[in-house]
């Protein structure tokens, strides 16, 4: 694998900041929704965009702070990954798929909207609609993602830098740091062979390390991209070779 600046992260954030310093131009996460037909492409400047809103929304508004719990009840979707990137720009520590009444925020999908209600802090809810979209109705006890964002600020700066030697991640029963983390998707990504040139399609969920690993972390540390399929199981083995050819895989991860 060849190497990039990358390298040098000390938590899961500098991987953004290094990766706009590199091409902020240069597309960063390709997301599919077979169910819906959705394609939403996101440059690395866009994604950055989105999660400075969501980390000033987490630290302004729904008032995060370092060390604080955030279960992500979320399947792989490009709003998650923001998500995931938000809680790391502010230091909360990020649990995809984590108990909510253990966490002093939930943010729900709208499958898990009733075990989200365990969370006794802050609840948001996502529709996870195509192109963002908000929810029709807003489900009660909940904070609308799609309706709040959009006036956050484009930038953020934390109240106070994220040390990473602080748990970032809870994932396969694990707390890991945030320099752990980035260690092990740059090793992940050594091991998968993924250079800066690839683009890695994976149908994998972010429920466990190889999933978010494989799908995101490792991408981003090797300074590749990701084209992420959701609901593509029953895809025709024509219609992915197509999606292959057409977004210029180099990597497949299933």
């Amino acid at each position: 694998m060849s190497q990039t600046p990358l390298s040098g992260a000390e938590t899961p954030a500098d991987l953004l900041r290094s990766l706009l310093e590199v091409d902020p131009a240069r597309p960063l996460i390709t997301y599919y929704d077979d169910a819906t037909g959705e394609r939403v492409e996101l440059s690395v400047k866009t994604f950055d965009n989105w999660v400075a809103k969501t980390a000033n929304l987490l630290q302004d508004e729904l008032a995060a702070a370092p060390d604080d719990r955030a279960a992500l009840l979320l399947p792989a979707h490009w709003q998650t990954a923001i998500w995931l990137f938000a809680c790391w720009s502010v230091g909360v520590l990020a649990c995809p798929g984590g108990d909510p009444a253990k966490a002093q925020l939930v943010v729900s999908g709208p499958d898990s909207l009733e075990e989200a209600l365990a969370c006794d802090g802050e609840r948001v809810a996502l529709a996870l609609r195509p192109l963002g979209g908000r929810f029709p109705q807003l489900p009660a006890g909940f904070v609308d993602y799609a309706v709040e964002v959009p006036a956050q600020g484009d930038r953020f700066v934390p109240y106070a830098p994220v040390d990473p030697e602080r748990p970032a991640l809870e994932i396969d029963g694990e707390q890991l740091s945030g320099s752990h983390t980035v260690a092990l998707a740059v090793e992940h990504a050594r091991q998968l062979g993924i250079g800066a040139e690839d683009r890695v399609l994976s149908t994998l969920t972010y429920g466990d390390w190889d999933g978010l690993a494989g799908g995101l972390l490792a991408p981003l540390a090797a300074g590749a991209s990701v084209v992420l399929c959701r609901n593509s199981e029953s895809l025709a083995p024509e219609t992915l070779a197509r999606r292959i050819a057409d977004e210029r895989v180099t990597r497949h991860l299933s």
